[in-house]
């Protein structure tokens, strides 16, 4: 495992009220399934110069994007790293793989683990909790290295906990629909969900139309859904995460933007990746590492011209990244828009699209 060495930590200076980031919102609005098909998705655009809001579906995007225009889309992939087991003891034991340390040990988000503690799951794994590490994840150890191959077979999708603990049980589907159509590069314990809209035919219709692509990979863990607690956001401390940028594909970036094409970021894990490798000694290249860098309101936007996001949970660090993108106040004036007009919530809802 590469050394994680963080780029980009920290954050600008000054006071941010969490508080200002936190609101109400419709509870029978939060997304339990997918859109079918995927570009059926609603897509709420807001046009930051315009001050305008408009209401189309996701399908509709290569109307908004013009020739040169370059689309970044993080091409992570989800694990099946959501595993059900049992403790030695006989109760249940539901670990969430986060990363793997050395072959065979893991981290994991867990529950009423001890160090010591023997686990077993289906298929005859096994593991034992060899302790906490300094972010609070369990240490669990397996009987065997090659566990993603286990996981292919064994695991199931980490669905966000809210659909999971209060909605409803994972379905079979959740595997292929928790993912998006491009994904690539195994290694995230959550999804990219700006990128689950797109189907095979959009992106062929975008291409047709002279809308450049490129891709970037940046591996969703803790560090983006982890809540911000603080009472002065400024002060939340970014987990890093891994990402990875290929010499060709920042070279289709830096083409898009020498031409004056605006680059759309697809997610907000793709825009801290294309911030992150604009702010490297020289500039806006290919790079790799482990990025905390942590956007929020204030935060000077260097590469991305355009934003495609769902709609997020208040006093989130996808929340602020948009709000310091699209503005504090239109963005929560789109979100009050977006509950009146009945859009779907969260990682599994509709889309919005921040020119």
């Amino acid at each position: 495992m590469n050394e994680r060495r963080a780029f980009g930590a920290g954050s600008v200076g000054g006071g941010l009220p969490l508080s200002d980031y936190d609101f109400p919102f419709p509870e029978e609005l939060v997304a339990t399934a997918p859109a079918e098909p995927r570009d059926s998705a609603r897509l709420l655009v807001l046009d930051r110069a315009a001050a305008q809001l408009r209401h189309l579906s996701f399908r509709e995007l290569p109307e908004l994007l013009a020739p040169g225009d370059c689309l970044v889309l993080n091409e992570t992939k989800v694990l099946p790293c959501r595993l059900l087991g049992r403790k030695a003891t006989g109760g249940k034991a539901e670990l969430l793989l986060v990363r793997e340390l050395e072959p065979g040990l893991w981290s994991a988000l867990a529950s009423g683990l001890k160090a010591g503690m023997g686990l077993a799951f289906p298929g005859g794994a096994a593991a034992e909790v060899e302790g906490l590490n300094e972010d609070g994840e369990y240490l669990c150890r397996f009987d065997r290295e090659d566990l993603p191959v286990y996981l292919a077979q064994h695991g199931h999708a980490p669905l966000p906990p809210y659909i999971l603990k209060r909605r409803r049980a994972p379905d079979p589907c959740d595997r292929q629909r928790y993912q998006t159509v491009y994904a690539s590069a195994p290694g995230s314990i959550a999804a990219p969900t700006a990128g689950l809209h797109f189907t095979e035919g959009l992106i062929a219709e975008l291409r047709r139309r002279g809308v450049d692509f490129a891709k970037v990979t940046l591996h969703v863990g803790r560090g983006t859904f982890r809540p911000v607690t603080a009472a002065d956001a400024r002060r939340h401390p970014m987990l890093p995460e891994h990402f990875h940028m290929a010499a060709a594909q920042a070279q289709t970036v830096a083409r898009a933007r020498r031409a004056g094409g605006r680059v759309v970021s697809v997610g907000t894990t793709s825009t801290r990746a294309l911030e992150t490798l604009a702010r490297q000694p020289g500039g806006f290249g290919p790079g790799e590492g482990w990025t905390s860098l942590y956007i929020c309101p204030g935060h000077d936007f260097l590469v991305v011209g355009g934003l495609i996001t769902n709609f997020h949970l208040p006093k989130s660090t996808p929340l602020l990244l948009a709000a310091a993108f699209a503005g504090r106040e239109r963005l929560l004036g789109a979100y009050q828009e977006a509950f009146r007009e009945r859009y779907r919530l969260y990682s599994y809802g509709d889309a919005m699209l921040v020119l």
